[in-house]
């Protein structure tokens, strides 16, 4: 239409509600047909996207840092760079687009050892305990973890200050002796004991008004002189506008990394930016503030990641909320998703994938009733929407009976079988979750030899009509062997025809395939 389509971020981050990126399509243009033009930007902070189109049927795409409360002081002799847009053209529809991101982004934008590595199978202790744990709780939990064949083991929030809610102790960046005796050493090396690597969360951006770093440093947090400040999950954002508090945190966190075995870091931030203001910056510069904030967050992810190259980084902003390429940069993953019921991942990682490679996204599976929206999809539903991702799991597999405990060593030992091609492949969108009650996604290797195929179903119906699903990107002159059920297909039959998909008995079932070719 004439006029100005918009979205754009003023939280601060890139932020769940919208994701720096835009694509301007024709009308007939579908995932596999029509022409595309993706625009993506590296940039993790304010962001605005915006297609005009003007009386004479001409459009142009703009993109760059929000004007929204923002200004820069250019002085003579200065100079200013703004980040980049990556722009991509596809004559083959938008999963040609993706690919290019794709393939663009984890070989090239990701960067470091672990972009050619295979990322662990982890466990997550947040949804199985939350704050209410100890030393033995938690060793506990990573025995029944290492029984079943996962890599590493990852403690969540809770281990540091006096943190056993959330209302305190962001900032104090030492470990809480009352609840783990011996500190972080210890409980990394009884994890390393049981075959596992050990991995830490924190939220480094933060700070608690009830901590001791505040009470020190009040002028610290992001703030409006002579004004309230508002607290969103209990805490304030620091001002990493700041040298002394890029420092700081530098300072810290290294710390905690130097005395472990650490080799994962889950980097979260949790609030969006209000009352933007810095003690720090003269009232010219006020707003500047965002900018001079992911600037200050940049460099201080340059000094540690670069000081701790093997371990690996895993971004989170409550889940997606700063999932971007500025962000990727330093960090090859992202917690896609705070929302781990499976139904929902099916739209979260469908969505995700129309820029960002599916080996960039965390994907777990988490206990029934979900703990956001109280659904109960089968544990293997679960499993199979994660294992197109990164996988990992969050619950507490002390509380799993033995028929479950053996399905969950299963599921980590088929991962393991998979995961180059769900890490190295080239993905395909086949059904979206969007459009009806299916979706169904793929994995092809580079030489067509290995395909994956997720097929899910939402609501089950009586009667249903036969579905078949075309598969892409195999040679139309080869066979492919199904790994399970030993039945040969032709290429030509799996992209013509199409697979058949049997009948799924109730609400969220799904089936897997996986083909070699022959």
């Amino acid at each position: 239409e004439q006029g100005i389509t918009r979205i754009d971020s003023k939280r601060g981050g890139s932020s769940h509600q919208q994701n720096p990126f835009a694509a301007l399509v024709e009308p007939e243009t579908d995932e596999y047909h029509g022409e595309a033009y993706g625009f993506s930007l590296v940039y993790s902070a304010n962001f605005i996207a915006q297609a005009e189109k003007n009386h004479y049927g001409k459009t142009r795409i703009t993109m760059g840092i929000n004007p929204f409360n923002f200004n820069w002081l250019l002085e003579s002799g200065t100079a200013f760079q703004t980040p980049e847009v990556v722009m991509n053209y596809s004559d083959q529809g938008l999963n040609k687009m993706s690919q290019n991101y794709h393939n663009l982004y984890k070989r090239r934008l990701v960067r470091g050892e672990h972009r050619e590595k295979e990322r662990p199978v982890l466990i997550n202790n947040w949804e199985g305990t939350y704050f209410d744990f100890d030393t033995d709780k938690i060793l506990e939990m990573a025995a029944a973890a290492a029984e079943v064949d996962i890599e590493l083991f990852v403690l969540d929030d809770g281990w540091f200050g006096k943190r056993n809610d959330d209302t305190s102790s962001l900032g104090d960046w030492y470990v809480n002796e009352e609840k783990l005796p011996g500190g972080l050493k210890y409980l990394a090396q009884e994890i390393n004991k049981l075959g596992m690597d050990f991995g830490l969360w924190l939220e480094p951006e933060m700070v608690s008004p009830d901590s001791d770093l505040y009470r020190e440093h009040p002028e610290w947090a992001i703030q409006v002189e002579n004004r309230e400040s508002s607290l969103s999950r209990q805490q304030l954002i620091l001002d990493l506008s700041r040298r002394d508090v890029q420092d700081y945190i530098i300072e810290k966190v290294s710390n905690i990394l130097n005395k472990a075995n650490i080799s994962y870091v889950k980097w979260d931030m949790n609030r969006p930016m209000t009352e933007y203001g810095s003690l720090k910056l003269n009232s010219e510069r006020q707003r500047e503030l965002n900018h001079r904030y992911i600037l200050g967050l940049y460099r201080v992810l340059e000094e540690i990641t670069s000081s701790f190259p093997e371990i690996l980084f895993e971004s989170c902003a409550g889940g997606g909320g700063r999932f971007d390429p500025g962000m990727l940069y330093y960090m090859p993953q992202t917690w896609t998703s705070d929302d781990t019921d499976a139904v929902e991942r099916l739209k979260i990682q469908y969505g995700t994938s129309m820029v960002y490679p599916p080996s960039s996204m965390g994907a777990h599976v988490s206990a029934v009733p979900n703990h956001q929206v109280k659904r109960s999809p089968s544990l293997k539903m679960r499993y199979d929407t994660a294992s197109f991702g990164n996988l990992g799991y969050e619950l507490d597999l002390t509380k799993l009976d033995d028929e479950a405990i053996k399905a969950v060593k299963d599921q980590v030992n088929n991962y393991k079988q998979i995961r180059k091609l769900v890490q190295f492949g080239d993905f395909y969108r086949l059904r979206s979750p969007f459009a009806g009650n299916f979706t169904a996604w793929s994995y092809t290797d580079q030489d067509k030899e290995e395909i994956l195929v997720g097929f899910y179903q939402i609501l089950a119906s009586p009667n249903p009509r036969e579905e078949k699903l075309k598969l892409k990107n195999l040679d139309a002159k080869a066979d492919y062997k199904d790994i399970n059920s030993k039945e040969i297909y032709g290429g030509d039959e799996l992209m013509n025809y199409g697979l058949k998909v049997p009948h799924l008995k109730g609400d969220f079932s799904s089936k897997i395939w996986r083909f070699k070719k022959i």
